[in-house]
């Protein structure tokens, strides 16, 4: 028999065309290259994509995690082969025009891990994920390949330490405007942003990436209590090592992620980021990822599944503990087991680690005298942490966090600015009034572009005392570190002639939420004949990724998909 003519592993359902038979030698000439022998490229090909880069501690371990990753790849029989993709911080970038690049980076970082896969014939794939845009990224690019792989997240941040208190980045942005309002010292402020983040992880409350992280659990996309695992625990390189192995399993018996990202897997992430007062982000990037798999899945699903959802989870940025203490208590079957008691998801659910939420909810362990988690008979709240909105504002509708605040209703004049830094520099100066609404417009998908979010402004908000006295609105989006009465993703937006485009300085503008009410308090007549006068601006970018993102993102209502 030539050296050519070995039978073919089953298992190499796509990488076979790549590395078999004499026509390939060229193929393994290049990857013998690398350092692959004839052994290795007779497995199956995993591909191992990291987000890793060194701008935040979000992403910083994803590099030692993926050598467990691969070892486990390689124990359970494949070939792993590691790839890298961008990243950027929302944190760092956060109030100036980096941010812009943000929401451009989940489109980039879906279509990088597609390209290098299909590339490569990979047979199968683990995404290693961190800050926030990363993880729906990878998710949307497992949907559209729909090849056996799972999201592997490198976990959350340790709680700095700041005073005899537990601090998270939260607090460094909201030093900022208690430095504005003379609470705080230069020396107060420097003193805190030096221990706020204290090594690798991604940022500690239940702001997006953990959001995300807990979300990608309940989809059944990620191996249900290995990404709940902070990022510096002992036992994180064994999960990541889980991970390599569990890739194999799924290969081996062809599981494809459009077994796993149903309709009810969908209805339960839902109800995962309403029951643990969530970021809204979620609702963005769950429609982005169900329009990949092609699950119908509207805004108003939204609104209907938090209403029936409690929230069960006392975490930051509206409640006392950070992921650190959540994992603690029992971390994501605790959550399971309180929603699957509810009633309000599908228990019987299966995710790609074979297990059901059932299964979860059975076996979660609980610490003694945890009060992270509580029971859905006595919830935090007794339905969950969003809500969408419509009316004379937002007639495609937008999203309100109702977790922080107990406020239902507003009303107040409009402080219309037309940007975030225009916004930011009359916050500074302390020219925002208690029963103001601060409108930020022109940050859309398309008017940003990138549709930033708008914690360097709500952060400062609260830190200057006025976060329970106003409301803001935006046709941009928030962090989920933001808590108050905010409310983003308003459509149309205004640089497509959306409705807020029209509000003028001092016009009244009602926030109605138990009516699930956005209104301008102008006649109808009045708000076409501005529309009808106006003229969207130039846009930013004349080229470039920023360009041409403007040009195709759709609406925030679908999910800002380009």
């Amino acid at each position: 028999m030539s050296v050519y003519d070995q039978p073919t592993d089953p298992a190499k359902r796509r990488s076979a065309r790549l590395t078999d038979g004499v026509d390939r030698a060229p193929a393994r000439a290049m990857l013998k290259g690398v350092g692959f022998t004839d052994e290795d490229l007779a497995k199956p090909l995993i591909g191992v994509a990291t987000t890793w880069i060194e701008t935040m501690p979000c992403n910083l371990n994803q590099r030692a995690l993926a050598k467990h990753v691969k070892d486990g790849i390689r124990e359970a029989g494949g070939t792993p082969i590691e790839f890298n993709t961008i990243s950027v911080s929302d944190g760092v970038s956060m109030g100036t025009s980096g941010m812009r690049a943000s929401l451009i980076s989940r489109e980039v970082i879906a279509d990088s891990i597609e390209l290098v896969t299909e590339g490569h014939l990979f047979d199968g794939l683990v995404c290693l994920v961190g800050c926030d845009k990363t993880i729906p990224g990878a998710a949307m690019a497992l949907a559209r390949l729909d090849i056996p792989g799972l999201v592997f997240y490198n976990g959350s941040i340790a709680p700095g330490s700041f005073r005899g208190r537990d601090v998270t980045i939260q607090d460094v942005f909201e030093a900022v405007g208690a430095r504005a309002a003379g609470r705080m010292s230069d020396e107060d402020v420097h003193a805190l942003e030096s221990v706020a983040c204290p090594g690798a992880g991604a940022c500690g409350g239940q702001y997006t990436a953990n959001t995300m992280a807990l979300v990608m659990d309940f989809l059944g996309i990620s191996p249900r209590g290995l990404s709940g695992i902070p990022a510096t625990n002992p036992s994180k390189p064994e999960a990541a090592r889980e991970a390599g192995r569990l890739v194999m399993e799924l290969v081996r018996n062809d599981t494809r992620p459009s077994e796993i990202l149903t309709r009810e897997a969908f209805e339960n992430a839902i109800a995962a980021v309403a029951g643990t007062g969530g970021s809204t982000n979620g609702v963005l990037h769950l429609l982005a990822i169900a329009r990949e798999v092609g699950i119908p899945l509207e805004l108003d699903d939204f609104d209907t599944i938090a209403g029936r959802t409690p929230i069960v989870a006392d975490l930051k940025p509206f409640g006392r503990y950070v992921a650190t203490d959540f994992y603690e208590a029992g971390g994501v079957g605790l959550v399971a087991r309180e929603l699957v008691g509810a009633g309000v998801v599908r228990g019987s659910a299966r995710g790609v680690d074979g297990h059901t939420l059932d299964d979860v909810a059975r076996d979660a362990k609980e610490r003694p005298g945890q009060d992270v988690v509580v029971s859905y008979t006595d919830p935090i709240k007794p339905t969950g942490g969003i809500a969408i909105l419509r009316g004379s504002l937002a007639p495609e509708g937008c999203v309100v966090k109702l977790a922080g605040h107990e406020r239902l209703r507003h009303e107040g004049p409009a402080r219309v600015f037309d940007s975030e830094e225009d916004c930011f520099a009359a916050v500074k100066a302390r020219s925002i009034e208690a029963g103001d609404v601060v409108v930020i417009r022109y940050e859309g998908p398309a008017g940003g572009p990138g549709m930033r979010e708008m914690l360097h402004v709500t952060a400062a908000l609260v830190g200057e005392g006025l976060g329970d006295e106003v409301a803001l609105i935006t046709d941009g989006r928030f962090s989920g570190a933001t808590h108050g009465l905010m409310v983003g993703h308003i459509a149309p937006e205004a640089q497509r002639g959306g409705p807020i485009a029209a509000v003028r300085e001092g016009d009244t503008i009602i926030l109605d939420i138990e009516n699930r009410r956005l209104d301008l308090d102008v006649p109808q007549d009045e708000i076409e004949k501005r529309l009808a006068d106006w003229q969207p601006p130039a846009p930013r970018y004349k080229h470039g990724v920023f360009s041409r993102y403007a040009a195709q993102v759709g609406s925030a209502s679908e999910g800002a998909p380009t």
